[in-house]
């Protein structure tokens, strides 16, 4: 129950749980010092209120026993950003900067108002005779690690996964590679989250995580011909 993320949103990637610490981290921490200011504030007001026979006192903050209300908390909150910069940065570096060795790669075509995707086929290798291409729907597998190569056809657009924890960008003439590894079979949701023209509302897409029990049923079923015909020549030489 620590990474609080996970209550609403479910977490399918590998990713996503470092992500989740990151936040669960700052709610914490936030909260933590949220309850104890609050308590300290309502104890200052009842402890100081207004009561008959004591006259008003007025503080300048210039004695130690005054400053030290501001300088040690101060202190604290310091010591806890630190905490969150380093977990911040480790997650960004794993996340954003590092590219781990791809297992496969998928295309993530952006244009107004839909996703195109292409997966490779059964020779694993993209921009080949048997690549797999769809609208609007996006099929992985479980335990395969995969880098992306995001690209826009027109204008600015951003690939959101809410159960990856991922948003990117996709910017015209540019084409960004990224990665993810999907750990939880299931349908989610992929979000355009850049406004990109009238039609930014009617953007979505599904993404389908498989078990590789049911992403090779399902690439069967989706081959083009000449992909089967060329895998089926072999078999009829034997």
């Amino acid at each position: 129950m620590f990474n609080l993320p996970e209550i609403w949103v479910p977490a399918a990637s590998t990713s996503a749980s470092d992500i989740d610490f990151v936040y669960s981290l700052i709610f914490w921490i936030v909260g933590f010092w949220l309850l104890l200011s609050e308590a300290v504030f309502f104890w200052l007001i009842f402890r100081f209120r207004r009561r008959d026979g004591v006259r008003t006192q007025y503080i300048t903050g210039e004695l130690k026993s005054e400053k030290k209300w501001i300088t040690y908390p101060h202190l604290l909150v310091l010591v806890c950003d630190v905490f969150i910069v380093v977990a911040a940065v480790r997650v960004w570096y794993d996340v954003k900067q590092a590219l781990p060795p791809a297992e496969q790669t998928v295309r993530l075509v952006a244009q107004q108002w839909a996703w195109s995707f292409v997966h490779p086929g059964p020779d694993a290798e993209l921009d080949t005779a048997d690549d797999i291409k769809t609208v609007d729907e996006l099929h992985l597998r479980t335990g395969t690690r995969y880098h992306f190569k995001l690209e826009a056809r027109d204008v600015l657009h951003s690939f959101s996964v809410p159960a990856f924890r991922l948003k990117q960008d996709a910017i015209p003439g540019r084409v960004i590679t990224g990665w993810f590894e999907p750990t939880k079979p299931g349908t989610y949701d992929i979000q355009c989250a850049e406004i990109c023209g009238i039609g930014h509302a009617l953007m979505p897409a599904r993404l389908v995580v498989e078990t590789p029990e049911q992403h090779a049923a399902w690439m069967a079923s989706q081959a083009p011909p000449v992909s089967l015909a060329a895998h089926a020549a072999p078999r009829a030489q034997e």
